[in-house]
């Protein structure tokens, strides 16, 4: 199962997403189920989001991945959605 996990940092947090960054992509290259993932970025080109797309057994696996991910566990994020996403180019 495909899941989009879409996430928006909360304001003024970049100094907190910078802090965590390097053992959140070890945590995404340490995971197999990781099929995607980057930053969103703003006009001045900073970091306030992050866009994963993770390939899961279902959807309680995907809530906990999503849980462990070192941004979650420092507190970066104002809003977090996982939703179920079915690929068609790419």
């Amino acid at each position: 199962m495909l899941i989009a996990l879409i996430c928006t940092d909360k304001p003024d947090h970049l100094d907190t997403r910078k802090a965590n960054r390097d053992a959140h992509v070890a945590y995404l290259k340490a995971s197999d189920c990781v099929k995607q993932a980057g930053p969103f970025l703003d006009e001045s080109g900073d970091m306030y989001g992050s866009l994963i797309v993770l390939d899961v057994a279902d959807m309680d696996a995907a809530h906990a991945w999503a849980a462990a991910d070192p941004y979650a566990q420092a507190g970066l994020f104002s809003e977090v959605r996982l939703e179920q996403w079915n690929k068609v180019i790419g």
